[in-house]
């Protein structure tokens, strides 16, 4: 899986002799990791003015618990947002110009569904780049009554009301045609009906 980075501070020398206008300036680097929402579960690092170094869950209240600082809630933001937030609560009463960097280090609170005709039904955590075949192959694939021509997903919608729902052509993906297999997303439930005799 793709280690997501967020790299808030680079060299202490050039911070300190060119302050903090320097500091916000590289804290609000653009990176493709910051659409990257933190949720429960995951496992983020973070680094003051290393070797100083937290590794932290996230809690179930969508907090994480950083020295000095007690419970910060990180549910719902991003790297740079989180970077941002105990930057600017170390600056106020701890350290001046603080030099911090925050990791993602697992993520585990992107999970899918699989359901129906597999091998090993449930929950999972949900990988960069999974498609629909590969995440039946990893729940065990399909039972002796389950029909690759009856797999659906289905995704929540946009507004919040019901569910998308997504027909998947597992034979014809199986058969080497990528065309008919699905990229998941975060919430996904793929659905593997029984066949039809």
């Amino acid at each position: 899986m793709k280690r997501l980075v967020l790299i808030a501070a680079i060299l202490f020398g050039v911070l300190a002799s060119s302050g903090p206008v320097a500091a916000a300036a590289f804290a609000s680097a653009p990176s493709p990791e910051t659409d990257y929402l933190v949720g429960v579960g995951d496992v983020l690092e973070i680094s003051v003015l290393q070797p100083d170094q937290f590794i932290t869950n996230v809690a179930p209240d969508g907090s994480i618990s950083f020295p000095y600082l007690g419970n910060v809630k990180v549910k719902g933001m991003n790297l740079t947002q989180i970077h941002d937030e105990i930057s600017q609560r170390l600056g106020d009463d701890y350290i001046k110009y603080p030099l911090i960097t925050v990791y993602l280090r697992e993520t585990k609170s992107k999970k899918y569904l699989v359901s129906g005709e597999v091998e090993r039904p449930g929950a999972y955590l949900l990988e960069d780049n999974l498609t629909v075949l590969r995440a039946i192959s990893i729940a065990g694939g399909l039972t002796k009554y389950g029909n690759a021509n009856h797999v659906k997903v289905l995704r929540l919608k946009q507004n919040g009301e019901g569910y998308e729902n997504i027909g998947v052509n597992l034979k014809r993906a199986m058969n080497g045609d990528m065309s008919h297999d699905v990229q998941l997303k975060p919430d996904d439930m793929i659905v593997v009906s029984e066949g039809i005799f």
